[in-house]
């Protein structure tokens, strides 16, 4: 009935609007538009679009959760929940609710380091505990620590905004307009403008300029520590668009996220540390909180509790410390140790090396899956070209070491997304039993100039949430390169002629450590005849396992171990 209403309605609009003897023409025009629009979803989409229907429509048992970590996703198709915003029931977790659950559980202390924070309930679930007597404290990305609200009174600023932006400051008005009147009263700026509420709260709030810089990379964590035990790790701002869906595109579902709540004190003091670290004395105090490199330098950090062993990471790491050592070297560690699979979906994937150890271990035949966010997946960057076998230029130049897969595979794609959601995952499920996950996207800017955070859980109860997430994610994708990029490849041949082919990583000669012969071991830099003796003759005590090992060599050190590095296998 309410379908027949709306086309009654419309119709009495559009005789009203184009009511004049000229008009007729463009009126019955208009009419057939807008009902052959209107049908399409109703005749033409089920039959394009089945598949996707077929897996996102489909109710799933929900799988059991780890006592000590529970997982949840806001794509889920094992729950459904009514959207606080836009009166939607949709399928997923609602990750904004699972949030304030924890915030609202909070009996000491409440630290957040997130790079936006948009959501209002979010806010005011902070703002009760901090009135409540409870320690609140909240950390920013300094391009996203204003309130939007404040630009109305600031053309300048409001000028200056890029095209994006400005979308999402249109979007931010039409939200906080409750009444609809075009106008933003202060009494709606109050209930809907997230960081005003925090300001006229006074929860004490800092960004990544506290350091008395412009700002570090990019302050990009995501992640809580409730009364130093609970802690929330996810992919996801905290704004619409991140969790729930487009204000303004009602079919948005909002981009794919992930989030894990672990129930752990060990762990809650690491990410104490590294919130303290970046925290310093707080407001308005000395410059001394510290961001992005002026961190200081902290290996992996383990802990075991409950059926979880968790590695943990935070970024960024200097350029002069071993790329082994790092949050990019951590996730390589972890996918080499890949036996059988190594199953990732990714928001962008540019880190040469990452894809370099996949290629190895797809020359092991460990099955190789990756899923790849559109936008990303096919620029000149992107690891997923390499994957394919395919090198794009920039301006008909390669990148520096860009190595296309010699043994392309065909199981990289893009998955099958609502118009204006983005694939925002950053994990990895290896061998079904471990998982990398966190804020960290896999590129070398996050890896040594953001501040990120890098967790690896080996829990198989924890993995398996992960791989049910990807298998939706993958029977709903595209693979193989799109026509518009091999097209694209050969408007490069035309227009740049000859280009130089890309420098190959494994031209290098990789090394076996612990199998190579004197001869082998002296193309290696730095090694000589002596030395290389020396390596063999330390292995026969010992295998060396990892690139610190060789430091047990005489005659190698910290310069040494930086020329080998890429350069040795173990």
């Amino acid at each position: 009935m309410k379908f027949v209403s709306k086309i009654s309605q419309f119709s009495k609009n559009i005789f009203n609007r184009f009511s004049s003897e000229q008009d007729i023409l463009t009126r019955n025009v208009f009419i057939y538009k807008y009902l052959y629009y209107l049908f399409l979803p109703v005749f033409i989409l089920p039959l394009t679009s089945c598949q996707q229907s077929k897996s996102d429509n489909q109710t799933l048992k929900p799988l059991p959760q780890d006592s000590s970590a529970q997982v949840y996703f806001n794509h889920s198709q094992t729950s459904e929940y009514k959207e606080p915003y836009r009166d939607k029931i949709r399928k997923g977790d609602n990750l904004e609710q699972i949030i304030i659950d924890a915030i609202s559980q909070a009996e000491s202390t409440i630290d957040i380091a997130i790079q936006e924070l948009r959501l209002p309930l979010i806010a005011q679930a902070l703002v009760k505990k901090h009135r409540a007597g409870i320690k609140v404290r909240v950390i920013l990305e300094n391009n996203y620590s204003r309130p939007w609200s404040d630009l109305a009174t600031d053309k300048l600023a409001a000028d200056k905004l890029t095209k994006r932006e400005q979308e999402k400051y249109q979007e931010f008005n039409k939200f906080v307009d409750i009444n609809e009147d075009g106008k933003l009263s202060q009494e709606e700026i109050n209930q809907r403008d997230a960081l005003k509420i925090l300001r006229n709260s006074k929860i004490p709030l800092i960004d990544d300029t506290a350091d008395g810089s412009k700002g570090s990379g990019l302050m990009h964590h995501k992640f809580i520590v409730v009364d130093n035990r609970f802690v929330i790790v996810t992919s996801a701002n905290f704004t619409l668009s991140g969790i729930h869906g487009d204000y303004d595109n009602y079919d948005s579902l909002g981009n794919v996220n992930n989030l894990i709540k672990i129930d752990s004190v060990e762990l809650a003091d690491i990410f104490t540390e590294e919130f303290n670290i970046m925290w310093g004395d707080g407001v308005g105090g000395k410059f001394d909180s510290k961001f992005g490199l002026q961190k200081p330098r902290r290996d992996f950090q383990e802990v075991i509790f409950g059926n979880n062993k968790v590695t943990v990471n935070f970024s960024p790491a200097s350029p002069t410390k071993l790329w082994i050592d790092s949050s990019n070297g951590l996730i390589g560690k972890t996918l080499k140790s890949a036996e059988k699979s190594i199953d990732s979906a990714l928001f962008v994937f540019s880190a040469q090396r990452l894809s370099n150890i996949l290629e190895t271990s797809h020359q092991k035949k460990v099955k190789i899956r990756t899923l790849l966010e559109p936008d990303f997946a096919y620029r000149f960057y992107s690891e997923g070209l390499d994957m394919t076998g395919v090198a794009l230029s920039n301006k008909c130049k390669y990148e520096l070491n860009n190595q296309p897969w010699s043994n392309p595979i065909q199981t990289t794609g893009i998955p099958l997304l609502t118009s204006g959601d983005l694939l925002h995952h950053k994990y990895s499920v290896i061998d079904k039993k471990i998982v990398i996950t966190g804020s960290h996207n896999w590129t070398e800017a996050a890896n040594i100039g953001n501040d990120e955070t890098v967790l690896v859980i080996e829990n198989p109860k924890v993995a398996a949430h992960y791989v049910r997430e990807f298998e939706r994610l993958y029977s709903n994708a595209e693979f193989g390169i799109p026509g518009r990029i091999e097209k694209k490849v050969k408007q490069e041949e035309k227009e740049c002629g000859e280009i130089k082919a890309p420098s190959r990583f494994a031209e290098k000669v990789i090394v076996d450590i612990n199998t190579a012969t004197v001869e082998e071991l002296v193309t290696l830099p730095g090694v000589g005849k002596k030395l290389a003796e020396s390596i063999i003759k330390a292995r026969r005590e010992k295998h060396f396992d990892s690139l610190q090992d060789l430091d047990r060599v005489k005659g190698i050190g910290k310069k040494m171990l930086v020329k080998l590095e890429g350069r040795v296998s173990f």
